[in-house]
């Protein structure tokens, strides 16, 4: 039989590994916030905010422009109030003309505004023509230096830059129809080989590039040659 001072050790150190296992099973658990030497409870644990993400910017779609109505009608040719708002498929050419055309008023430094095709090949006018009525005087070996520009019906012209009301066609002594700018036929020029060449202006003093009004455009500045100074000897 224990001697009953070691049955009261006994009874405390049971007591005691019973408290230490009941904090293991607390441990095991859910923690309880430590407190840090001192007493003063340690700070609550901080979440880290995530960055704020910046919007997406969509851009807004882009407002489509207006499709042109028929400001003129010449027979079986419209003439429209604007430029076509999409690409343009014209029957092929048979030597008669194109069922499409485009004219567009091109800037220049040089000449002012002319028109141009819709490939920017600069169109020009004749002086031997009239405009009052239409009437073309370059025909037969003439057409070789200045194609008639030609519209062939039904036919579409679609301006940019010039007023619809101005533009028409009148029928050549071919039988074939030429596109005209207050009332001036208008032709392209054999020795223009690319957009913007203006080789054309002033030959003969009667061929100019035509303005958007059917007009004479400037001529082109003259050019001075300066002498050069001689050698000092």
């Amino acid at each position: 039989m224990l001697p009953r001072g070691r049955i009261a050790r006994t009874a405390i150190a049971l007591t005691s590994l019973a408290a230490l296992a009941a904090c293991g099973d607390e441990a095991a658990g859910t923690a309880a916030p430590a407190t840090p030497a001192g007493g003063q409870p340690s700070p609550a644990a901080t979440v880290a905010a995530s960055p704020e993400r910046t919007p997406e910017v969509i851009d807004a779609p882009a407002t489509p422009l207006p499709s042109p109505t028929v400001a003129k009608t010449q027979r079986r040719v419209q003439i429209y109030s604007g430029p076509a708002t999409v690409p343009l498929s014209p029957a092929p050419d048979t030597g008669r003309g194109s069922t499409v055309v485009q004219l567009n008023g091109t800037a220049s430094g040089d000449i002012g505004t002319y028109v141009a095709d819709g490939k920017g090949m600069t169109l020009y006018r004749f002086d031997k023509d009239t405009a009052k009525p239409s009437k073309s005087s370059c025909n037969g070996d003439c057409t070789r230096t200045w194609p008639p520009l030609l519209i062939r019906s039904p036919g579409q012209i679609y301006p940019s830059g010039i007023n619809p009301k101005l533009i028409g066609y009148v029928e050549r002594a071919d039988g074939t129809c030429q596109v005209t700018i207050g009332g001036w036929p208008v032709y392209r020029f054999a020795k223009d080989t690319k957009p913007g060449d203006i080789n054309g202006q002033g030959v003969g003093g009667t061929w100019f590039a035509i303005s958007p009004t059917g007009g004479r455009t400037r001529p082109l500045p003259e050019v001075i040659s300066v002498p050069t100074t001689a050698a000092a000897r």
